[in-house]
């Protein structure tokens, strides 16, 4: 059976993708240096794909005066 690759995720998975800890994590989207989270209902979720891009460096929409 193959697994499921998530395309949205956690704050705790967000951070952990990220190798961080979860309160680094939230100070860097507090401060706009990362995005904030999409909502889904109820919860709140990372797109993980932005988050990949981010750590390669790659521009995202409405960021692009941060220097990653």
């Amino acid at each position: 059976m193959s697994s499921i690759t998530p395309i949205a995720v956690s704050e705790r998975n967000a951070a952990k993708l990220l190798d961080m800890p979860v309160g680094s994590f939230r100070d860097l989207v507090s401060n706009g240096i990362l995005p904030r989270p999409r909502k889904i209902g109820p919860l709140e979720r990372w797109d993980a794909d932005e988050l990949r891009a981010i750590l390669r460096g790659q521009m995202i929409d409405g960021y692009e005066d941060v220097k990653w």
